[in-house]
């Protein structure tokens, strides 16, 4: 029996290219892994277009700092800065205030969590340098040596609990005080009926650019203030999970103030409408990311431009580790949209793909 006869088939059968040599081949193309150099005298944006020699997460980081680019360098798109997680305890505040204030976001979205860390550090306390064990205790009797200290822990930082009550001072004293209605006419201080949230974190940025200025603190006034400065509008589509949202109604119980959490609708879906081009840099997920994304489906246009950084994965249906190509499916994406993601801590990659970006537009 031959080898077609019993269904098997001769190296001689499977089809070769003209010169006998390697199968046709659809999907390969020609395009050889490099390596990646570090030296001394590099800059960041050097290493990161070193890494579009590479492969696996080094190509990724390449490519989204390829689209980051290309979209800050485009005069005529709105950017919209989307952030999660620990981002301001952890040491990136100065990150997002220079972008903001150098012209490179045009609204931001964020947790309260981030703006309550955010106003701790414009009127002066600090986070501090911790660990998230302690090698002779149990984790449980660690942490619990920290509730007895009055030592609150976000992983390996520390922040002492007296920077909460100071910022309860803070919006009692300087913040809610200016939101609260006249008792006179029933008209808000900023404008008539509940508040909007993006009217609450325009004025937290203004309060701590003005308490850091007064009481000469050291740091950097932060995000909020800047985004006063600057004219750019915060956004914090969920400001009731958090110290911020948990002050603001202890205050609304005894004072005419309230939030209206749909009010800054009609601003963000307007300036997402009038985008010439829109953009978007997406750091962690949850709320933030989804808020931002999801701006979109109430115009007639969708991103041109979007970097994720995440550290979740898609297969879980999570909103957090979905993929961009998802939300190109939602119509959160045009088609033709430059977008890429990077699977990473954010601490590690935001700086890095900020630096690489602005040293290529600049």
């Amino acid at each position: 029996m031959s080898d077609s006869d019993d269904g098997r088939t001769s190296d001689a059968d499977h089809d070769t290219d003209d010169a006998g040599g390697d199968p046709p081949r659809e999907e390969f193309h020609e395009d050889p892994v490099g390596h990646t150099r570090a030296t001394a005298d590099m800059t960041v944006g050097q290493l990161v277009e070193g890494y579009g020699d590479a492969g696996i997460g080094a190509a990724s980081v390449n490519e989204a700092g390829d689209v980051l680019a290309e979209m800050w360098a485009n005069d005529d798109c709105t950017v919209f800065l989307s952030l999660a997680g620990a981002m301001v305890p952890a040491g990136m505040r100065r990150i997002v205030s220079d972008l903001i204030r150098d012209g490179y976001v045009d609204a931001v979205v964020t947790t309260g969590a981030n703006l309550t860390h955010d106003a701790i550090e414009a009127i002066g306390g600090k986070h501090h340098h911790g660990r998230t064990h302690d090698p002779e205790k149990s984790l449980r009797e660690h942490d619990e040596g920290l509730r007895d200290e009055g030592v609150d822990r976000i992983y390996n930082v520390y922040l002492p609990q007296e920077h909460f009550a100071a910022f309860e001072g803070h919006l009692r004293e300087e913040v809610f005080p200016a939101l609260e209605a006249d008792p006179d006419d029933g008209e808000r201080g900023a404008g008539t009926g509940a508040v909007g949230i993006a009217d609450l974190t325009r004025e937290l940025g203004r309060a701590n650019a003005a308490v850091n200025e007064r009481d000469d603190v050291a740091e950097d006034p932060g995000v909020a203030a800047a985004a006063y400065e600057c004219d750019v509008p915060i956004y914090c589509p969920a400001v009731q999970d958090s110290v911020l949202g948990l002050q603001a109604w202890m205050y609304a119980q005894t004072a005419d103030f309230t939030l209206d959490a749909l009010d800054d609708m009609t601003a963000l879906t307007d300036l997402a409408f009038e985008a010439d081009d829109a953009g978007c840099l997406l750091v962690g997920g949850g709320v933030p990311k989804n808020f931002t994304l999801q701006t979109m489906l109430v115009t007639p246009r969708a991103y041109d431009y979007a970097v994720q950084i995440t550290m979740d994965p898609e297969a879980t249906g999570g909103l957090s580790g979905a993929t961009l190509e998802e939300a190109r499916s939602w119509g959160k994406l045009e088609k033709d949209a430059r977008n890429a993601s990077v699977y990473g801590d954010a601490t590690v990659m935001l700086p890095m793909l900020v630096a690489a970006a602005r040293e290529r537009v600049e």
